[in-house]
């Protein structure tokens, strides 16, 4: 009974000793960022848990063909597949660390035939020269976690686990925030088509206007000539414009795991709807951008790998026990006489290696400082992207209604020339600038409105999915 109160002490230090860890304190960098964007809003570091679905398409432009897309995208494409892959893989290694917490059990058998040599060392008379060694055992082993390392490397495994899953999201995000926008260029190139290809009948009209006054005494060779020239002109143009629609829809066709060969996507005229932006977007929405919660997520595991390199630094301490039966023949093998057993604690300090776990602790603060500054780098970029993305969605929507202002008055210097030419007052030249300005103008307007839904998109993404519901939505900015 004298010996209680020790055994007792004992388990109440191995107890305190359990809950230690040579992790240093996790705290996140402070980022010297501004309070927010330059519209409202105050900034708040990023948590996995507030990664939004990157599903903000079908809210924005209200497109079912694009909703199809997107949702094929997020099925078929292997991009985001060997990212899902990648994720696995690191629950896989969460799993492989979470088993150390738990003891090991083994069982084996050994059935073997032996001989042993005549001039064996200390060899007895009466030892037979032959003879077998059949063996069924257990073993248990537990690894006292006095130190943290078990429970760091489950916490680095989790951290990691989590960072890989944002991963997928922002892979995801990425992928079909690309889709979007090609799929905006796709519609701005099904807009230049109809526009060119009925410039293309306007200018064949004219064309055969001015080869009838030719005939007729009335134009000259010179006014046929700029008709013809004009007429191939705009034909190249649409050609050009067609090129480039095919590989648009080679891209999506990729984007969306099918072969360019066997896809297509019916022309649309109509364009898509100007999405309306929040007059003031907090940067709290930067709370749900992937990337700088995977980034946050791996400067936690950073940290946690410190405490898993300063554990080396101490005894590593386990219980085990082994049991089981041997005997010369498997008759009688499981029987009392035949038993063994041992059973104790054991441990190990490594008292000499060359400064291998000094090198060990700097390579995780060094892997620490490096998952430290890719966070601030990635937040700094996210707070550029998206004032990128606002300061081309106000500055292209200026541009846009400028040009929409000079279209309407290119097209009233339009018809009023070539009015003017049938009735003699012009020279064909003067219908031929006022006809290329007024076609240069309407493809500008198309080309601006294309570039400010992709500024769009491009907002979205930098916002890590857009805008939820119950945001203010005033008119969109520059509208």
């Amino acid at each position: 009974m004298a010996d209680c109160p020790r055994r007792i002490a004992m388990l109440i230090l191995v107890a305190a000793l359990a809950g230690c860890t040579m992790a240093p304190a996790y705290h996140p960098p402070v980022v010297a960022l501004p309070a927010a964007f330059k519209e409202a809003g105050p900034w708040v570091p990023a948590s996995p848990a507030n990664v939004a679905p990157p599903d903000v398409w079908t809210t924005l432009f209200h497109d079912p063909q694009l909703d199809r897309l997107e949702r094929q995208l997020a099925k078929a494409n292997p991009t985001l597949a060997g990212a899902v892959a990648r994720y696995d893989a690191a629950r896989a290694y969460l799993a492989r660390a979470r088993s150390d917490l738990l003891p090991s059990v083994a069982i084996g058998t050994q059935l073997t035939d032996n001989r042993q040599s005549d001039s064996r060392p200390l060899r007895g008379s009466n030892q037979p020269d032959l003879y077998a060694a059949d063996t069924i055992a257990g073993s248990i082993g537990y690894e006292l976690d006095l130190w943290g390392r078990v429970r760091n490397q489950v916490a680095a495994g989790r951290a990691e686990a989590e960072a890989s899953a944002d991963d997928v999201a922002a892979v995801k995000l990425s992928l079909s925030g690309e889709l979007a926008s090609a799929y905006v260029a796709l519609r701005g190139a099904d807009q230049q088509i109809a526009l060119l290809s009925n410039t293309v009948d306007d200018y064949a009209q004219a064309d055969a206007l001015t080869e009838r006054r030719f005939r007729g005494g009335i134009a000259s060779g010179v006014d046929t000539g700029r008709s013809g020239t004009q007429l191939d002109e705009a034909r190249a143009q649409l050609s050009d414009v067609m090129a480039a629609r095919a590989l648009i829809e080679h891209a999506i066709a990729s984007l969306v795991g099918v072969p360019a060969s066997s896809f297509s996507i019916a022309p649309a005229t109509t364009g898509l709807a100007m999405p309306a932006i929040p007059a003031g977007l907090p940067s709290t929405l930067l709370e749900r951008r992937p990337d700088i919660a995977a980034a946050e997520r791996r400067m936690m595991a950073a940290n946690a790998e410190i405490g898993v390199a300063r554990a080396a630094f101490f005894p590593s301490i386990a219980l085990g026990g082994q049991g089981g039966f041997q005997n010369t023949a498997l008759a009688g093998l499981i029987s009392a006489p035949n038993l063994f057993w041992s059973v104790g604690p054991s441990a190990v300090l490594s008292l000499f290696d060359g400064g291998r776990r000094h090198a060990q602790v700097a390579l995780a603060r060094a892997d620490w400082d490096q998952a430290s500054a890719t966070y601030r780098g990635t937040v700094l970029k996210a707070f550029q992207d998206v004032e990128d993305s606002l300061s081309q969605l106000h500055l292209v929507g200026e541009e846009a209604a400028a040009e929409q202002r000079a279209e309407a008055q290119a097209a009233q210097v339009e018809a009023l020339s070539l009015d003017r030419y049938i009735k003699g007052a012009v020279t064909y030249l003067d219908v031929v600038t006022a006809q290329t300005t007024a076609l240069r103008i309407r493809r500008a307007v198309i080309e601006l409105t294309t570039r400010r839904l992709q500024a769009s998109v491009r907002l979205a993404r930098a916002t890590g999915g857009g805008w939820r519901e119950g945001d203010p939505v005033p008119r969109a900015p520059g509208g």
